[in-house]
């Protein structure tokens, strides 16, 4: 007799679990029936200004309860990537802690002179004077990395431009294009699962957006599940030519349903 495959849970985090700041409702009860049964997840943000201490307080105060080991950023993606293909190696960092930390714990030092990257994140405050040097930089030969290809992101007064708008900049500047690390590439789902010690065929990846979660989702070959929660409504997932395994309305139809998530729609 065949015995059902015991699920490992990859998921975004802002629109899944959080929205602007607030719980999205039932996801305490998702994440804590996750941990009480041992259940092998990792929460996942292309957000790289913040470490995953930073992170794991700022879901605290939500009324979430998520160690710092279970969560993945690109921040710490990048620094996996660079990491594996330049060991000890030095970059010209345009970001924030969670990125410039990330790059200290694998060695890297972090420097204006000649480095072998330019690696660019999220920051509140871009600065003219360093996007400058990261173009001379890139047209000296540094080679261009970028965190995330999002181009803003949201605030309380509205957009902000993001990591891949100022991308844009450099790349404009320079004719030399990053290698964007975090989702849609799958590169964050497979570090991601490597972390996690989890394979892809037991796993699932929870997201509230086509083009980023559910695509690298796919892409590597996990099963996917979009929410309503957040950025996509239930007309998102039809424009798109590849469509989630499962369409719930958010983590809480999942409570109850953890080791096999294939109930919540089963008739």
């Amino acid at each position: 007799m065949m015995t059902e495959p015991r699920w490992n849970y990859l998921m975004d985090m802002d629109g899944v679990l959080v929205r602007e700041e607030h719980l999205v409702p039932g996801a305490d009860a998702f994440i804590a029936e996750l941990r009480e049964n041992s259940v092998p997840f990792m929460v996942l943000t292309n957000n790289s200004i913040y470490s995953p201490r930073d992170l794991r307080a700022r879901l605290h105060r939500t009324g979430l309860d998520i160690p710092e080991d279970s969560i993945w950023t690109s921040a710490l993606a990048t620094a996996q990537f660079l990491d594996q293909q330049r060991p000890g190696g030095s970059a010209y960092v345009v970001g924030e802690s969670g990125l410039t930390t990330a790059l200290h714990n694998i060695g890297y030092v972090l420097t204006d002179r000649d480095p072998d990257y330019v690696v660019l994140g999220e920051t509140r405050t871009y600065s003219f004077e360093a996007i400058t040097r990261a173009i001379r930089m890139v047209e000296g030969g540094a080679r261009f990395i970028a965190t995330n290809p999002d181009e803003k992101g949201p605030s309380r007064d509205g957009s902000l431009p993001a990591t891949g708008a100022v991308a844009a900049l450099i790349e404009k500047a320079t004719g030399r294009a990053p290698y964007f690390v975090g989702k849609p590439n799958p590169l964050m789902m497979r570090s991601a699962l490597r972390n996690l010690g989890a394979h892809s065929e037991s796993t699932l990846m929870i997201g509230d957006r086509m083009d980023t979660d559910i695509s690298s989702g796919l892409e590597a070959g996990l099963q996917t599940v979009l929410v309503l929660s957040g950025i996509s409504d239930a007309s998102t997932a039809e424009v798109f030519p590849y469509r989630p395994t499962l369409i719930l309305d958010s983590v809480a139809d999942l409570v109850g349903n953890t080791a096999n998530p294939f109930k919540s729609v089963d008739t």
